[in-house]
């Protein structure tokens, strides 16, 4: 059931009359905390006629905004009007904050996306065994870029001749895209759903199970305290993710 905005009965008598009634600054109380929700929860600025249209008939906008912005006016957050629209902003001082903290985003290559959902289904997982899946050659730069970004990392070498490193995603990757753990990627019916998969697939195709994340499998050996400096990251951007950042 929808709340009925506006003063409300708090007792009746037994004739069903109210005898008690909200008192007016409780009301006005609660139309201030709604506007204060709807700006703090806006996605772009607001004008008064969005604010006005969630309030009650007849709520008087203006004072709200002027006690609004007189209440945030030495806060690390203002409420500024700015054409024609409300909005909170950052206080002017502390933006330098903001500037300071700012993530370039860069747009992740075909290659880094297909290296990376490789490394996901199928850690622990080596750099020749994601060549065989891509079917072609992946670039060292492209895992570097990766692990810069803190989705993958090195888990172990592999217990073969050359023990080469073996790669797997990390906590950062499974809070980016909202995964307890690699156990709830998509599967097989909702990546056809996404249309991220044929629906000709061949029937004995199987989506890999992935590996748990924390612990290393039996064919894996730790790492020792030199691979790090084995394998530092490349800086720069290869050729074929030069456009990584678009």
């Amino acid at each position: 059931m929808a709340e009925t905005i506006g003063p409300q009965p708090l007792a009746q008598d037994t004739d069903g009359a109210s005898n008690v009634t909200m008192h007016p600054r409780a009301d006005r109380k609660h139309q201030m905390r709604v506007v204060e929700a709807l700006l703090f929860a806006a996605s772009e600025p607001l004008s008064e006629a969005q604010l006005q249209d969630c309030l009650a008939e007849g709520t008087d906008l203006a004072p709200l905004l002027e006690e609004l912005s007189a209440h945030y006016a030495e806060r690390g957050v203002t409420l500024r009007h700015v054409a024609g629209k409300w909005s909170f902003r950052t206080a002017d001082d502390l933006s330098f904050l903001l500037r300071r903290e700012a993530v370039e985003q860069k747009r992740l290559s075909k290659a880094a996306l297909e290296t990376l959902a490789i490394i996901a289904y199928h850690q622990p997982v080596t750099r020749s065994e994601i060549e065989d899946v891509r079917g072609v050659a992946t670039s060292k730069g492209t895992l570097d870029i990766l692990m810069e970004l803190g989705w993958a990392r090195m888990r172990g070498r592999r217990r073969v001749p050359g023990r080469p490193v073996t790669y797997g995603v990390t906590d950062a990757f499974l809070s980016h895209f909202g995964l307890e753990s690699v156990r709830d990627l998509p599967g097989m019916q909702e990546l056809k759903g996404a249309g991220l998969l044929s629906a000709s697939l061949p029937p004995d195709f199987e989506i890999p199970m992935p590996g748990d994340e924390g612990v290393l499998a039996e064919d894996e050996d730790p790492l020792e305290d030199d691979d790090e400096q084995e394998f530092p990251l490349e800086m720069h951007l290869p050729e074929e993710v030069e456009d990584a950042a678009g």
